[in-house]
Formats: C-alpha cells, sequence, structure tokens
C-alpha cells in the first residue's frame, strides 16, 4: 500500500520542493503555493537489509570467537603499523594520531586484550613492553585526565604486584619516575580545593579512578589524597542522590551521570571505600533501570546529549560488561542484556570499515562534538579495542559462569511510558521514556552545553526518522522565537513546571523562564511569555501541543521550528489541509501542523553541512514551519499544534 501510494504521488507530482536553507529568514510561502505535491530525493541515508535472514537466537561460544578473533587480527594490523614511538607516527591506517587521550586510549587498548586473551604476546610485539613505551610517550606529551587513566589500567591489566608486572619490569629507573610523574593527578585535580580545574564534573570520577588504581599498584602513597578525591568524586550520591549534575548547578544531566556512578563505584571498590560504595549503591541501581528503558532496538543507548554515535554504543558493550561483573544492578536477567550488548556490537562491526581499519566516525553525515577532531579519529577507533576488550572479557565471564549458552539477537522488553526526575524543585528537570510498540524515543528537559543546542533541547529523540543535527543550535521540533532587540528565546534549561501523565502517556511543560541563545547555560531570562507544551502519544501518532501567552502585546521578529529528518524523500500532500510525508523504502512520518496563525513550510536538504550530519548518520531532509512578524496579543492564548504518525512499509 505504502509503495503504491509513492508510486500514485511521483506520477502525479506537480513540483520539486527543494531548496537549501541557508539559516537566512526564507520567502514565506503563501497558501497557493503550499498545494504543490512534490517529491524530494536525497542519497538513501537508511542502512540497507541484509539479503539473508538474521538468525534470532546467537551462540555464545561463536559469537566470543567472532569478537576474540576480530580484536586479534585488528590490533596486529595497528600494532604492525606502529615502527617508532619516538618519533610517534602522526597517523595511523590515514587516521590521525596527534590529539588528546590518543596513545592513553591505546594503552589500554593493549593492557586489555592481553588480559582477555591471557597473553603478553601478539604476533612479533610483546605487549608489554608496547604499554611501557608508549607511557613515556605520554609523559613526553603531558597527556591528562583519560590518557591518564587509560595508562594506569593498561598497566593494572598487567598485574597489581608492580615486582612481578612485566610493563613495569621492562622499566629502568629514570622511565619509573617519568611514569609517576604522567599519572600525577594533579594535573588536572586540585586537591586543596577538591575540585578539577576547568572541567565537566565528570572528571572527577576520572581523578578517583586514576588515584585508587596507581594506590592500588603502590605508585601513589598518599592516602588521604586517594580518601579525599574519592569522597569528594562521591558527593552527587550522598544523602541519598541518585543522577550526577555534570555542570551544576545548571542541570545538565546525560550518559555521564550513569559513567560517572560507574566510575566511582569501581574508584570505591579498588579502594576498598564500603562507605563509598553503599552510598553509590542506590544511584546504580535507579540509573541502570532507566539505561534499559533507554536502549533502542538497535543497541544505542542514551540518545540525547554529547558523545553520542559511537559512544552510546560502546556504553552498551560497557555497562552490559559492568553489569555481568555486578548482578546486584541488573535492570533484567544476563541473556536479555546479552542481547543489546550483541546489537551494540553488530553496529559497531558495521560502522567498522575493514579495509580502512577504522570507525566510520567522519562519514559522509556523521556528526561529532567539536572536540572530536581529525587529530582524534585513531582514538576513536583504538578506543573502541580497549572499551570492547574489558566490557567481553566481564561479559563473556558472566555468560560461563551463569551457563547462558545462547541469548536472543533482538532486544526483547515489555512497553514503558513512565517520566524520571533528575532533580525536582524550583527548575525540576527529568526525561520522558517512551516504548510502545513501534513508536519509541527519549524526550529529555534538562540543560545543555549552550542554549538551544539540539541534542538537548526536549525533543523526541530516538524517534523512528528524527534526528537532530550534532552540536548545532538549532530549532530542531522545539521552536526559536526570535525578538525584534536581536535576542532569540527557546524553551529549553529545564522547566518552570514538569507534570507527567499518570498513565505516562502524556507530558505537561511549562516554561515561564526562557534560555537565551548566545547566553551561558542555564542563565534564564522572564520575558514574561509563558509556553505551555502537552506532549501525547495514541499509538503510532505523536502529538505536541503548544499554548503561548504573552503579558504584553508584542510582535515577534520571527517564530520557526524544524523537523529534521533520516528519511530521504518528501511527499507534501493537501487533503484537504498540509500534510507532509517524510520517508525512505523501509518507514515514513506523516508530520502536519495546525497553528492559530499563518505558517510558511518548506524543505530544506543541507547536504553534508553541519546541519545535516548527525550522530549515527545523515539527517539529509527537514522540514520548516515559519511565521515572521507574529504577533502575540496581550493577554490572550495563541495555540499551535504539530501531529506525527508514525507509517508502516507493507
Amino acid at each position: 500500500m505504502f509503495k503504491l501510494q509513492l508510486k500514485h504521488f511521483a506520477l502525479s507530482a506537480l513540483a520539486i520542493v527543494s531548496r537549501r536553507y541557508l539559516g537566512r529568514r526564507p520567502r514565506l510561502l503563501q497558501v497557493a503555493p503550499l498545494a504543490l505535491i512534490g517529491i524530494i530525493s536525497i542519497g538513501s541515508a537508511s542502512a540497507q537489509p541484509s539479503s539473508s535472514p538474521a538468525p534470532s537466537t546467537i551462540e555464545t561460544s561463536s559469537f566470543d570467537k567472532e569478537v576474540t578473533d576480530f580484536f586479534t587480527r585488528e590490533l596486529t594490523a595497528h600494532l604492525n603499523e606502529i615502527k617508532s614511538y619516538d618519533p610517534a607516527p602522526d597517523r595511523i591506517f590515514g587516521a590521525g594520531t596527534t590529539g588528546e587521550y590518543t596513545w592513553g586510549s591505546f594503552m589500554n587498548s593493549v593492557g586489555a586484550y592481553a588480559a582477555l586473551m591471557g597473553q603478553n604476546k601478539l604476533g612479533a610485539h610483546d605487549l608489554a613492553r608496547e604499554v611501557g613505551q608508549v607511557g613515556l610517550l605520554e609523559y613526553r606529551l603531558k597527556g591528562t585526565r583519560f590518557s591518564q587513566l587509560y595508562g594506569v589500567l593498561g598497566l593494572r591489566f598487567f598485574g597489581k604486584d608492580l615486582d612481578t608486572n612485566p610493563v613495569w619490569q621492562s622499566l629502568n629507573e629514570e622511565q619509573r619516575t617519568q611514569w609517576r610523574h604522567f599519572l600525577d593527578i594533579s594535573a588536572f585535580y586540585d586537591p586543596k580545593t577538591q575540585q578539577v580545574i576547568n572541567l565537566p564534573e565528570n572528571y572527577l570520577g576520572v581523578a578517583a579512578r586514576i588515584a585508587s588504581a596507581s594506590y592500588q599498584l603502590g605508585l601513589l602513597k598518599d592516602r588521604t589524597l586517594v580518601d579525599g578525591v574519592i569522597t569528594r568524586a562521591a558527593r552527587p550520591f550522598l544523602n541519598n542522590g541518585i543522577y550526577s549534575d555534570d555542570a551544576p548547578p545548571t542541570g545538565r544531566f546525560d550518559r555521564y551521570s550513569n559513567e560517572y556512578a560507574r566510575f566511582v563505584w569501581e574508584a570505591a571498590e579498588a579502594a576498598d571505600r564500603k562507605d563509598i560504595l553503599e552510598a553509590v549503591r542506590p544511584s546504580l541501581k535507579e540509573q541502570m533501570r532507566l539505561w534499559w528503558d533507554l536502549v533502542l532496538p538497535d543497541g544505542y543507548g542514551y540518545a540525547w546529549g554529547r558523545s553520542m554515535g559511537v559512544v552510546s554504543y560502546m556504553d552498551t558493550l560497557e555497562i552490559v560488561g559492568f553489569l555481568g561483573a555486578h548482578p546486584e544492578f541488573r535492570p533484567a536477567p544476563l541473556d536479555q542484556l546479552a542481547s543489546a550488548y550483541y546489537r551494540a556490537w553488530r553496529w559497531l562491526r558495521h560502522d567498522y570499515n575493514d579495509k580502512a581499519h577504522v570507525l566510520s566516525v567522519f562519514a559522509f553525515g556523521r556528526g561529532n562534538y567539536a572536540y572530536i577532531t581529525r587529530d582524534r579519529e585513531w582514538q576513536q577507533t583504538i578506543n573502541y579495542f580497549g572499551k570492547g576488550a574489558l566490557a567481553h572479557a566481564r561479559f563473556m565471564e558472566a555468560l560461563r559462569r551463569e551457563q547462558v549458552s545462547s541469548f536472543p539477537a533482538e532486544i526483547v522488553r515489555p512497553d514503558v511510558a513512565r517520566f524520571v526526575f533528575f532533580r525536582k524543585g524550583e527548575r525540576p528537570a527529568g526525561v520522558w521514556l517512551v516504548r510502545q510498540g513501534q513508536m519509541y524515543f527519549t524526550l529529555p528537559i534538562t540543560t545543555g552545553t549552550k542554549p538551544g543546542v539540539a541534542d538537548y533541547l526536549p525533543a523526541p529523540h530516538g524517534l523512528t526518522g528524527f534526528a537532530n543535527p550534532v552540536e548545532q543550535v538549532y530549532a530542531s521540533m522545539v521552536p526559536f522565537l526570535q525578538l525584534t532587540d536581536g535576542r532569540t528565546l527557546v524553551t529549553t534549561d529545564g522547566a518552570d513546571e514538569i507534570e507527567p501523565g499518570i498513565d505516562g502517556k502524556s507530558l505537561r511543560v511549562v516554561w515561564r523562564r526562557w534560555a537565551v541563545l548566545d547566553k551561558k547555560a542555564g542563565e534564564l531570562i522572564d520575558p514574561h511569555i509563558t509556553s505551555e507544551v502537552v506532549w501525547r502519544i495514541d499509538g503510532l501518532t505523536l502529538t505536541r501541543d503548544e499554548t503561548i501567552r504573552s503579558e504584553e502585546d508584542i510582535t515577534l521578529y520571527r517564530w520557526w521550528v524544524a523537523v529534521p529528518s533520516t528519511f530521504n524523500r518528501n511527499l507534501p500532500m493537501m487533503d484537504p489541509e498540509r500534510r507532509d510525508l517524510l520517508m525512505d523504502e523501509h518507514a515514513g512520518l506523516l508530520v502536519s501542523v495546525k497553528a492559530d496563525w499563518p505558517m510558511g513550510i518548506s524543505a530544506w536538504t543541507p547536504g553534508d553541512s553541519a546541519r545535516g550530519r548527525g550522530a549515527r548518520g545523515a539527517v539529509p531532509l527537514h522540514l520548516i514551519y515559519e511565521s515572521p512578524h507574529l504577533h502575540l496579543p496581550a493577554q490572550q492564548d495563541l495555540h499551535w499544534r504539530m501531529t506525527i504518525k508514525l507509517q508502516k512499509v507493507l
């Protein structure tokens, strides 16, 4: 039916609606041209289905062999490319190696592989010596933070007793002194103020792990320093805290909250701080339940915030590995968690280019936060080896211990519709979790790295066919209101009221204080304009109803909102009102908007520009709704509604 409908509209198309939207205010389309029926077709952004049916059940032993064979083959290839560490190569397989954390990530990968396989040799390579020499390289590079963490973990993989640790034994006294300097956390942590230096608070977890692992190895003798940094890192979880704000007090809650809790737990384990373990335990139980409700069918975890793309799939590997080693925090049986691990692994393997020997983090349409530069391309790939090898060792140990010989290839979980508060009070924050059959998404109400950045807007992240352009200040499913004085308002950075529906299938949110573009995150103003938004789900339909009320008579310079899509075609229809069918050969979204005011509608194809790049692939087609010079009468409600319906291909 769907394909017949596509053919019918293709044959009867009256116009092609396609043009570039370059950030300027486009010409407002009048009513008559909106009756045009057109097709926009860009190169497909969707993965093609496999020609052979996928297995429904995965055998543990065969999967284990696949993973270990991959790591053996690829780590050998990468090691063979390195002829010297002094000087070190600035590119490996064409990927840059000069960005931060690169060589520390490599140390972690080599050590994790050695521990996974139980061997210190790989072909002609002495893995312990490799780690020792890379540590000296990081010392010369003045590597800090994650480089230090990965360095000390790489060392610890070869044993906690330095007298028998082959890495340590391969070093002379001068080199050992350099290693100690390399692992000194004072490079980014001030023990007097107990603060990380000009960094987000998740780095407290990094400092705690470096200190505790160094203490385990006997490299750090100052127990007071170790206890101090661990206690400071645990502060968000003391007094029954559950979620950590990465940039207090703004309320930036994202994937780092889960990672941070795991880091504090592992630091406390290494330092035998039972009091801290007790404080973090409730957080990990709740955060793992949240993660399990967030996981998408392909193994993708946190669908909003920074550090997405391949990182969120690696998160799934790491989290399942952690849960394998810590059964008390499991939100589901191990065989079900194994399905999430498998799906994430499949995505990463598909993303890995076997010929180029790198992950495709800079492929067409792939967006990354600015700190993921070309100089860190190899680091992203080698981090996959390190995180994956450690996760796989833990994962397989748990499967063998609990005699799980096979597990489902697909993630099977009951439906979910609930809201989780990250914090309550004056400026509450949280996330709406929806999984109702084919309708699934994550809608966060939290603070981003800067106002209006699309990765953190209260939009249905993970919804089929919808994706935001990475690290772009963009009206991605959330309107921007530009005032005549040049300021632009957006409803984000928490909210003034959050009221979840009793059944979890609706969400009412009120904003009286708004974020302003180009201001600091969490810096709010009261423009005497109130926005009340009610989201509802009904089967395969999602609606967003917004009521805007101004206390004063005001005319906006511009009101606009976008629907960026991973679909690559558009069928505008008039029957009798305008609707847009965004689609590819597999699925579609039927989008319609009604408003109390005239509204122009246009389509934009951004290509490989910044606004066409998503965390997992291209965002090739954007619908733009806008109204210039929108008048808001004093003390009167204005209303608009967006309806989005999932379409299935029969």
